[in-house]
């Protein structure tokens, strides 16, 4: 694949030797010493989509597989017809945990207390009954150890992470112990996802094929 050359515009008093002037870079490159904040996610300009903030640095999401696309689809239509009234399921939508931590969980479940303004951009963590992550080859580490920890400090009662194999989904159920803020696997599921708790949920896993 070819690249296009930049564009060159001579600057003012370039003379005869026409150099070229670069477009400024954005603010998000060069990070604060500090950290971003959860706050700056919305006051960043081009930040690409999906962003998300992990211990004070952005992490930029590469594109997703197949895969990811179509355990999201599956998961999203079965939770959103077997959840109760009272909670609802949205995909992508970042959680703020702390001042410098705002992760975006595939799938999240909201109480129903959470807020419902269309222009929201990210939910708190006590808005959140389950997050929901899709593993994928460049997020392993932060779907695997990262992440559950800052759900789990932050409250967050229950946490799924699901993994492929053999090209269907594996889905790994976590529930939060209070006593020590961490999270106790409760099982592992392959063709079926079928649990009680936070609500009966009874998913052929298998479906996936279908899609």
């Amino acid at each position: 694949m070819s690249i296009a050359p930049l564009a060159e515009t001579p600057s003012a008093g370039a003379g005869e030797t026409g150099s070229p002037e670069l477009e400024p870079l954005p603010s998000w490159v060069f990070p604060p010493k500090e950290g971003f904040s959860a706050e700056d996610l919305d006051r960043l300009r081009g930040i690409p989509p999906h962003t998300e903030l992990i211990d004070g640095t952005l992490v930029f999401v590469s594109p997703q597989t197949r895969f990811h696309a179509l355990v999201l689809f599956l998961l999203h239509k079965e939770l959103d017809q077997a959840a109760p009234a009272h909670l609802r399921v949205e995909r992508e939508m970042t959680v703020k945990l702390g001042r410098r931590q705002r992760p975006e969980p595939d799938l999240v479940l909201l109480h129903a207390h959470a807020p419902s303004d269309l222009t929201r951009t990210f939910y708190e963590a006590a808005d959140v009954l389950l997050a929901v992550e899709v593993v994928s080859a460049e997020s392993e580490t932060r779907d695997r150890e990262r992440k559950p920890v800052l759900y789990a400090q932050a409250g967050i009662e229950h946490f799924w992470r699901i993994e492929e194999k053999d090209g269907r989904p594996v889905v790994y159920v976590y529930e939060l112990d209070p006593a020590t803020m961490t999270y106790a696997l409760m099982g592992i599921h392959h063709d079926r996802l079928k649990i009680s708790v936070p609500f009966d949920v009874d998913v052929d896993l298998t479906e996936i094929d279908d899609l």
